[in-house]
């Protein structure tokens, strides 16, 4: 077997070393167009998990790693004039050039061919002749470019910009640090490598970046490997007090925005990917070395474990991919929070480190909790309660925690009458705990209704029925305290057929190719759609409804004036945002002047679209803004839905991110929906000011005593989520099988627990160089 390797980065030398080392009588050849002493870039950082597997991949190259690494495990947020230190993280970082030595030598004993300073032999040439050819020549790779049209990229540029550095101040655990200027704010990311340096990235949104002046210090081009030293020195000035009368070191250093590589195919024939070629991570969250030697370690097992080459690839994609995309969909969310860190920069220091440290959806309140006790306990200062179990005032209701039973679509409703089973679902959601429980897709007319199995409150007996069943679970014994809310909406172009002829919406276009054509509403079927909203909206108050939910999202009507892809109109009800919005705010408005001010009124929105052209981030600002000011109490932040083409990423709490925009552009409450299944990210959404109340549907479908049991986990028993009196025998988990075996001690000497806070102090010798803090 003849091997091509092009780069002689980390991961294409660790690669080579693991394939020559399971298969010695391979012939392997690496190109590295950089000469061998050729020193670029500082420390790289690795997790415990990754270590593991190169040490029970190659124990000597984990030897000669872990001789020379700096270790540590808490990280510290310094912002405003505080520090605030969160413990049992665990890290372990080592200079990139000594790993690159490290991976030399190994390849040098295992007889690997690395060409260094040779540039690669084109693509197509190396697939010709040798069996396999591994691509790891990094994010600008050639061969990439070269079969474009199987690997598909896609390269997203962000926005920030960003400088790799050095210091010589050596700092003793991970550091962010995020400074408030006139210009606005810079972040530092740092941390040690070795017992004389640690890394310092500089990153700062791209506006600010202009008004620091870094503009025209950076306004010319570079030479390869040459630094932009004017910018050096003004972060030098800027971020002296941290580095303490220390220096920073550039190599070949200068502003750069990070680019977020994707493909859509790792391989084509015999050429794969590998590493930044295939794939990168914001480096907020972890290292672009660590992704590819996990790469290299899985497509040498890959060739090892399958008989040919194909099937080896394919197996190495198919392996590698989901764990990949799943590193990626946290490094968005937290590069996001970075590019956006303007809006929690009014937050006091101890919420903002919760806040960064949970940026990326993975690290959670509990999780910190578990790790570090002591910083959570700070956090959580100002109460013992845990987030969800804090009571908040919702326009003129003061509910008893901050869960939401989100609204459901149950389809079981007989001519628009909501009958048993909409009383069985709403009363045992009730009963759950939640501290809002919404009921679901209620038409305001006959022709509203999205399916002839869905509810609505436009007659009397309709009316009659939501009575029935708002007095039933407001009457209930443990379901005192329980808030019960409707959402009303007209289906617009979604709306089931009618005898009485097509939809109205805001413009003339199917949902699809299946669906048919609406008509466009006139100025009379609004005067009549408002009419509609109010009475719906009046019944909904006399039949004990709490609160009032209307339907803004999922290409209902309304969603489908405020959607640019959904409203062509060219009257006043169109074009721009302010047009669009016009005929939602006058509904809103008729229907806040009859629905009691001690009552909630939310509005739910799809904040995006999910397809090109649609509702920008700064449209569902202005959105929300005005639905706040026309009388909305809160807003119920949800995506999509809009149009069938749309293409949502989903995720665990996927749609979060835009409750947190728009609360923290607009200050207006919001609900957060989508994926939120535990009440451990609950606890973390509300406690970093994300969104105010969380709606949690899939997973109180699965258990309606979700809330209970999330408080019975927590040990919380408080007013909050009281359990009813009959049930309250089974308020903790029944025993099960050996639950109620006591292990007996069987070791003699116990070993002692794991300092909790662990700090670099490269002084001490190298085996102890991690002490307790």
């Amino acid at each position: 077997m003849r091997v091509a390797v092009i780069g002689g980065g980390p991961g294409g030398l660790y690669f080579a070393a693991l394939a020559q080392q399971l298969s010695p009588e391979w012939r392997i050849t690496v190109w590295e167009r950089n000469a061998r002493d050729d020193a670029f870039g500082f420390g790289v950082v690795f997790s415990d998990e990754t270590l593991d597997g190169i040490a029970q991949a190659d124990p000597a190259v984990f030897a000669a790693m872990s001789a020379e690494f700096a270790r540590w495990s808490d990280i510290d947020v310094r912002y405003d004039g505080e520090v605030h230190v969160s413990g049992g993280h665990g890290f372990a970082a080592l200079d990139r050039n000594r790993l690159r030595e490290i991976l030399q030598k190994r390849c040098a004993d295992l007889g690997v061919e690395v060409r260094y300073g040779t540039q690669a032999p084109p693509v197509e040439e190396l697939s010709a002749a040798y069996d396999l050819v591994v691509a790891a020549d990094g994010i600008r790779s050639t061969a990439r470019e070269a079969y474009a049209a199987s690997f598909r990229p896609d390269l997203d540029e962000r926005h920030c910009r960003y400088m790799w550095l050095s210091t010589d101040r050596v700092f003793e655990a991970f550091t962010f640090i995020v400074e408030k200027r006139d210009f606005g704010s810079i972040q530092v990311h740092a941390y040690p490598y070795d017992g004389e340096r640690s890394t310092f990235i500089v990153e700062i949104a791209e506006d600010d970046w202009r008004r620091a002046g870094f503009e025209a210090l950076a306004d010319r081009e570079f030479a390869r490997g040459e630094s932009d030293e004017a910018s050096v020195r003004l972060c030098e000035e800027i971020l002296a007090e941290h580095l303490d009368g220390h220096r920073l070191i550039p190599n070949a250093s200068k502003w750069i925005r990070f680019t977020t590589v994707r493909n859509a195919s790792w391989r084509h024939g015999n050429v794969v990917l590998l590493g930044d070629a295939a794939h990168t991570a914001h480096f907020s969250i972890g290292s672009g070395t660590k992704l590819a030697m996990e790469d290299a370690l899985a497509l040498a097992a890959c060739l090892h474990e399958h008989p040919d080459v194909t099937s080896a690839l394919a197996a190495y994609e198919n392996e590698r991919r989901p764990v990949v995309e799943s590193t990626q969909r946290a490094a968005q969310a937290s590069l996001e929070w970075f590019e956006n860190i303007g809006r929690y920069t009014a937050q006091e220091p101890p919420q903002f480190a919760f806040n960064l440290l949970t940026r990326s959806r993975r690290v959670t309140y509990d999780n910190l909790r578990v790790r570090d006790e002591g910083f959570t306990t700070a956090v959580n200062s100002s109460s013992p309660v845990p987030p969800m179990f804090r009571p908040f005032r919702l326009g003129g209701l003061l509910l008893r925690n901050r869960v939401v039973v989100p609204p459901t679509a149950l389809y079981t409703a007989r001519e628009g009458v909501p009958g048993d089973f909409d009383l069985v679902h709403l009363s045992t959601q009730a009963l759950g705990g939640s501290g809002l429980v919404l009921a679901g897709m209620t038409a305001v007319s006959a022709a509203g209704r999205a399916t002839a199995g869905c509810p609505g409150l436009y007659t009397d007996e309709h009316e009659s029925a939501w009575r029935h069943i708002a007095d039933f679970v407001h009457g209930r014994p443990g379901q005192d305290g329980t808030c019960l809310g409707i959402q009303l909406t007209h289906a617009g172009r979604r709306a089931a057929a009618h005898a009485d002829g097509p939809p109205i919406a805001a413009s003339p276009l199917a949902w699809d190719d299946r669906s048919p054509v609406p008509r466009e509403a006139t100025r009379a079927d609004m005067d009549t759609l408002v009419r509609d909203f109010v009475r719906a909206a009046q019944r909904a108050d006399r039949a004990g409804f709490d609160a009032l939910e209307l339907q803004y999202g999922h290409g209902h009507l309304m969603s489908g004036f405020l959607s640019p892809l959904t409203n062509r109109r060219t009257d006043e009800y169109g074009g721009s945002l302010a047009g669009r919005l016009r005929f939602p705010l006058e509904v809103l408005r008729a229907v806040r002047a009859v629905w009691p001010f001690g009552k909630a009124l939310l509005v739910r929105i799809s904040a995006a679209d999910w397809a090109q052209g649609g509702l920008s981030e700064a449209d569902a600002v202005g959105i929300a803004r005005a639905l706040a000011e026309a009388g909305a109490d809160a807003i119920d932040v949800s995506t999509g839905e809009v149009v069938a083409h749309e293409r949502p990423r989903y995720g665990r709490s996927y749609q979060t991110p835009y409750a947190d925009l728009i609360r923290n552009a607009t200050d207006v409450p919001t609900i957060a929906v989508g994926a939120i299944s535990t009440y451990d990210d609950v606890n973390s959404i509300i406690l970093a000011g994300r969104a105010d109340l969380c709606g949690v549907g899939r997973a109180q479908l699965h258990d309606p005593l979700w809330t209970l049991h999330a408080a019975a986990a927590q040990d919380y028993s408080g007013p909050a989520a009281p359990w009813p009196a009959s049930w309250r025998a089974g308020s903790g988990r029944p025993p099960g099988a050996r639950t109620d075996r006591i292990a007996p001690r069987l070791q003699l000497l116990r070993e002692p627990s794991a300092p909790v806070h662990l700090r670099w102090v490269p002084s001490l010798p190298a085996t102890a160089a991690a002490s307790a803090r």
